[in-house]
């Protein structure tokens, strides 16, 4: 199946109409770059107001989506990456360390994607191993001994498969976080930036706050994956998408997310900066919220928000 993201061509041609008008000199552009500006946001809000669930999900995994680095680097400061699970390795497909969110002292741990091929090589495409997922809970319990509220962002296809990793004990790491985050005692606010791809999401994803950006999707499996699966048939993934109900109103609407925070005209790679002001303001408000509960409650809290994902009524 075609991964191009062909239904950005409207905006790619007034992108390139812009640029022809920049490049030019000796005359005044100006009314013209306002009219095409003008045309432009409202080219991508028609656009990005119409996609389907596949779609979005190219959005989620589009290349020029800000990371988890770009993140850290727009929200918070003096950010110092803690490397290493003192069992095996450093997994660079996980980054965390701890860093001052509004000048508080704060642990920040997530998924990170490569730029150029070379760097998603090396990152394995934010496809963690165990070693990355015991490096994130390595941090996390420095983060809880000191006090420190904890910022998570989830953007993966999944967990690493590899043989490697199953031999180091790849569902055990994951399962592990998922019991120790949910006993943590200090405040944990989860973010999903893109893809947000079955337990290898789930790794970091066990918090008192969930959150989503607009055009993120999180799911048990890819769409690719869940077409192979049920269909053995590739041509479906589409069908598959629209089945899994994995974008950020879905989610919302059967309450496996908190809030879905909105993205600019044109998704977060569009204007990354106004994403991140975006989402600093969000993390702020669900800090805030948390602040001053007992660790008693705040587990207590966290514990009873996840039982009640997947209740049902059996209705004959």
């Amino acid at each position: 199946m075609k991964d191009s993201i062909d239904f950005e061509a409207p905006i790619r041609e007034i992108l390139r109409e812009i640029e022809e008008h920049t490049s030019f000199s000796g005359r005044d552009n100006s009314r013209d770059l306002d009219r095409l500006q003008q045309k432009l946001r409202k080219t991508r809000e028609e656009v990005y107001g119409r996609l389907s669930r596949w779609q979005k999900a190219l959005v989620a995994r589009h290349p020029l989506r800000p990371n988890t680095l770009e993140y850290v680097d727009m929200i918070f400061e003096d950010f110092v990456e803690v490397h290493g699970d003192r069992r095996f390795a450093d997994d660079p497909a996980i980054i965390g360390g701890f860093a001052r969110f509004n000048g508080r002292p704060v642990a920040v741990v997530g998924h990170q994607k490569g730029r150029s091929t070379k760097e998603n090589i090396r990152r394995n495409f934010g496809m963690a191993c165990p070693e990355g997922y015991r490096k994130a809970l390595r941090i996390m319990r420095m983060a809880e001994k000191f006090g420190r509220p904890i910022f998570t962002f989830i953007d993966t296809p999944g967990a690493y498969p590899g043989i490697g990793a199953e031999e180091r004990g790849q569902a055990e790491a994951i399962a592990f976080n998922l019991r120790e985050m949910a006993e943590l005692t200090v405040p944990i606010i989860v973010t999903v930036t893109g893809e947000g791809g079955s337990g290898g999401a789930l790794g970091l994803g066990v918090g008192d706050v969930v959150n989503i950006l607009e055009f993120a999707i999180y799911s048990v499996i890819s769409p690719e994956g869940c077409a192979a699966i049920l269909w053995a048939d590739q041509t479906r993934t589409q069908e598959a998408a629209e089945a899994l109900r994995f974008t950020s109103p879905d989610l919302k609407r059967l309450g496996l997310v908190d809030t879905v925070i909105p993205e600019p005209p044109g998704a977060a790679h569009a204007d990354p900066s106004l994403m991140g002001a975006t989402l600093r303001h969000q993390l702020g408000e669900d800090l805030l919220s948390l602040d001053g509960l007992p660790a008693d409650d705040l587990v207590k809290r966290r514990y009873d928000k996840f039982r009640r994902m997947g209740a049902f009524l059996d209705v004959n």
